[in-house]
């Protein structure tokens, strides 16, 4: 007998396993994941306009143009409101040194005499005090020290005005007129900046008041600023044999003297817009005198002091253009800041004005 023939199966062609490829791909039950087909399934608020990022985009420029609008009422109204004054008096109400509400006569020289010539005292009695304590504090305190004095400092800034007030009322004035004020007439006298009579209410016991009220502000921020300028610096000096004087001043203030200049504006809008504590030192008299001994007065004093007894409206339209000078004096002194910044910080690369 002979074998049985072998039986082989047929092996798929190319076409075939391509038409059962194609087969089983069409019955699948996996559903197909497409990028495009999720992404369009997606929430309807999601792709609507007032999605995240739109929606904080815009909370920020309505924050942005509130600002912008809230400083637009202010001068709006101020200038509104002393549209009578300035229809009758026009430019020579910053000329006349005359102020005499029974009159009708107004004349705003004496008080931005006072206000530039107080402020400008306390920045010369303040600024070096302050940058003194903030070296100290940064580049010569012990350990134990730093937080003691940084927590005086700052608590200084804490204190109310009125309090600044009824202290130098009480303590400085006197102080000043039993024991400082005599020696200031006695060495410089001849200056004619400490001339006598001597009544203790003066313009400069106004700049020491505000002085020492501005201290904590350019203290703290000079002392922040000095903190963050690389050690490197400091080590570099040294290491070229620098003294510690010169290893601050060439090391440290050289790079942190755009912040400086800015603590220092900063103290300068503090001075020019005190107002109780000037009030009560100042003497409140209106008029101008070339000893700093002398009464005066300045612009946030007498609208402090004379705006509730305002009966006459050219007598408050007075007042609130007084206002509307003080606005312009603070605008000027923030333009010329930042031509002052620009100018210190002209040729510093980008990356080291943050120092």
């Amino acid at each position: 007998m002979g074998a049985a023939p072998e039986r082989h199966s047929p092996t798929p062609t190319n076409r075939e396993l391509d038409q059962n490829a194609s087969k089983s791909m069409g019955s699948s039950e996996t559903p197909k994941i497409s990028l495009v087909t999720t992404s369009q399934k997606a929430p309807a608020w999601s792709r609507s306009i007032f999605n995240l990022d739109s929606g904080f985009k815009g909370v920020m420029l309505i924050a942005g143009l509130t600002v912008l609008g809230i400083v637009g009422l202010i001068v709006a109204e101020l200038v509104q409101r002393s549209g009578l004054a300035w229809q009758k008096f026009g430019f020579q109400f910053f000329k006349g040194s005359s102020w005499d509400p029974v009159s009708g006569d107004f004349g705003a020289l004496p008080f931005l005499f006072g206000t530039i010539v107080s402020s400008t005292l306390a920045l010369m009695i303040a600024v070096p005090l302050a940058l003194a304590v903030a070296i100290f504090v940064t580049e010569m305190c012990p350990p134990f020290l730093r937080k003691p004095i940084s927590f005086a400092t700052e608590l200084l800034a804490a204190i109310p005005s009125i309090i600044y007030g009824i202290w130098a009322f009480f303590i400085l004035v006197p102080m000043l007129r039993g024991h400082i004020n005599p020696l200031l007439i006695k060495y410089l006298g001849w200056t004619t900046l400490f001339k006598p009579p001597d009544y203790g209410l003066s313009m400069f016991a106004a700049g020491v008041v505000v002085a020492i009220m501005i201290i904590p502000i350019i203290s703290s921020i000079s002392r922040e600023v000095l903190s963050v300028v690389p050690q490197h610096q400091r080590e570099a000096a040294l290491a070229l044999g620098a003294t510690r004087w010169e290893m601050i001043r060439m090391g440290v203030l050289r790079n942190a003297r755009a912040g400086i200049v800015g603590a220092i504006i900063l103290g300068l809008g503090r001075a020019l817009g005190e107002t109780m504590a000037v009030t009560l030192v100042i003497g409140n008299s209106p008029q101008i005198a070339k000893s700093l001994l002398a009464p005066g007065y300045t612009m946030a004093a007498v609208i402090a002091n004379e705006f509730n007894e305002a009966t006459d409206e050219l007598y408050r339209s007075a007042l609130i253009e007084v206002g509307l000078a003080l606005f312009v004096v603070t605008i000027i002194v923030n333009i010329l800041a930042g031509l002052m910044v620009w100018t210190v910080t002209r040729g510093v690369p980008a990356g080291a004005r943050g120092q």
